[in-house]
């Protein structure tokens, strides 16, 4: 989440910039104990409780702003169509995804200020950076969990400035997320795009992590899909497009050479374990630590108005979803609460 611009905004009256505020790892105690974590993770799990259950195909009432953003996310697909690939060999990505990655640049802020016409002009500038820098780097070409945080920021933010509903949950993460991980995944492809802090075999994936939690929540459940069967590609190849996990394992198929326990050593861990709903907290709890936790990727991180980098008052214990109590809708409510104080 690179090259978030320094900018000044103004808001009742007070000046806030929006920028990175991770600085050292002395100050990831703060990141871990402010409104911003306490927003994002109660975002995580709501969405996480949408669609236990919901695979992909299931049809659902989609609104007016989730076909808008849909739109902006085509728009974004064209692009890439616009930008060929630099034909010369690039031994670390082709550098044409520079050329599309300033398109996005340019040509999103216009886009999202139509889309989004009801949200004032501050949060818009917040809301762009966001999703500019969910793509990947433009110097180092190269994508990670740290792009993938700033989609999701970009989505809990428009929860925060209320564009989406509490009943737009399940189609935030089957259509919108579902949309963007075609995308970004295209991108990794036609731009042999890096992956960005890599841990090989022993990370759950070069490039996601988020589809894997609410993924596995869209199995819990499931009596016909046990877990041990996500590693059979015939299984992969039959359910892959039900199943946002199953999806992830079939590129990771496709990427990567050899056998699967292999290259991909945790995943092969994970498919021994009882139950979805297992796997389904044993991951949140994994990318608390092994995403939100990690300084390389919160420094890059820019906070303003919509993320708050101040101490969270009223910070409650974050509860695995089978013991969660909390609905969604109330999460949700508290995100728009937050924006409005």
């Amino acid at each position: 989440m690179t090259d978030a611009t320094t900018k000044i905004l103004k808001f009742k009256g007070e000046n806030m910039e929006f920028k990175t505020r991770v600085k050292t790892e002395s100050d990831m105690n703060a990141w871990e104990s402010s409104e911003a974590y306490d927003d994002y993770i109660g975002f995580i799990a709501a969405m996480n409780k949408s669609v236990y259950a919901i695979p992909l195909n299931k049809t659902l009432t989609q609104s007016n702003v989730i076909s808008q953003l849909l739109n902006v996310l085509n728009t974004i697909d064209d692009w890439i169509t616009e930008v060929e690939p630099l034909k010369e060999s690039c031994r670390f990505g082709n550098k044409a995804f520079s050329t599309f990655y300033n398109l996005l640049k340019t040509r999103l802020p216009e886009v999202l200020c139509k889309e989004l016409s009801s949200v004032d002009q501050q949060n818009i500038i917040e809301l762009t950076a966001y999703i500019v820098d969910s793509f990947g780097n433009p110097t180092r070409i190269d994508y990670g969990t740290g792009h993938e945080m700033s989609f999701c920021m970009f989505l809990c933010g428009l929860y925060k400035v209320d564009v989406l509903k509490q009943s737009d949950s399940k189609a935030t993460v089957n259509v919108l997320f579902s949309r963007y991980l075609e995308i970004v995944r295209r991108c990794q492809l036609r731009y042999q795009m890096e992956p960005a802090g890599s841990h090989g075999a022993w990370s759950l994936d070069d490039y996601q992590f988020v589809p894997f939690i609410w993924g596995s929540a869209q199995l819990i459940e499931n009596p016909d899909l046990n877990p041990n069967l996500f590693v059979d590609e015939k299984c992969v190849q039959q359910f892959k497009s039900k199943y946002m996990f199953l999806g992830c394992i079939d590129f990771i198929m496709q990427v990567k050479k050899g056998l699967f326990h292999e290259h991909s050593n945790q995943l092969w861990n994970i498919s021994g374990v009882q139950s979805w709903n297992k796997i389904n907290e044993g991951l949140i709890k994994m990318y608390k630590k092994e995403v939100l936790g990690k300084f390389p990727i919160i420094q890059h991180v820019p906070f303003g108005n919509l993320f708050k980098f101040e101490p969270c008052v009223n910070k409650t214990p974050f509860a695995a979803p089978s013991v969660m109590k909390t609905p969604a809708l109330s999460l949700l409510e508290k995100l728009k609460k937050t924006n409005q104080s």
